[in-house]
């Protein structure tokens, strides 16, 4: 079942590119802002990360936080991280078992069967843990609405 708007959001614990436990209900009272990508080092995921790092100043002031998650290792993740110098925690779905909680699998991504990714989707969860915006991808190769996602976390404060 996803997780949609209104809805407490689905906690969880994985490891980010540091190799560091981060669970999201530590982030209760903040603001979350929670993407998924399909996977490290692609091109869009590359752009949107790196919008997301060159917003990361107006979240945080706005008492946010940026979290990234993807499927891919903590080693691919850590090398993307720095290659791009991500200055927000990329966090790695290896189980996959974050994408299914949120509804954002992605099987057979790229053409590869078997292989599950995580769509493109970004959720702003307030400071008591609910959801209040949702938006997926209607594919890997569109980004959000930077403009509506500030939006939506400005609504919050």
């Amino acid at each position: 079942m996803a997780a949609e708007v209104g809805q407490k959001a689905p906690d969880f614990t994985l490891f980010d590119n540091d190799k560091q436990p981060t669970t999201l209900s530590d982030s209760k009272g903040k603001n979350v802002v929670l993407a998924f990508f399909p996977g490290a080092f692609t091109g869009v995921c590359t752009t949107e990360a790196c919008t997301f790092r060159d917003r990361a100043d107006s979240f945080n002031s706005l008492n946010a936080n940026i979290l990234g998650v993807s499927v891919d290792s903590i080693f691919a993740q850590k090398a993307f991280s720095d290659a791009n110098n991500l200055t927000f925690p990329f966090l790695s779905d290896y189980q996959r078992e974050v994408g299914k909680a949120y509804g954002v699998s992605l099987p057979n991504f790229a053409g590869m069967e078997g292989y599950t990714a995580s769509e493109r989707a970004v959720f702003v969860i307030d400071k008591d843990g609910v959801i209040r915006f949702k938006w997926v991808g209607e594919n890997p190769g569109v980004e959000p609405d930077y403009d509506e996602v500030q939006r939506q976390v400005d609504a919050l404060n």
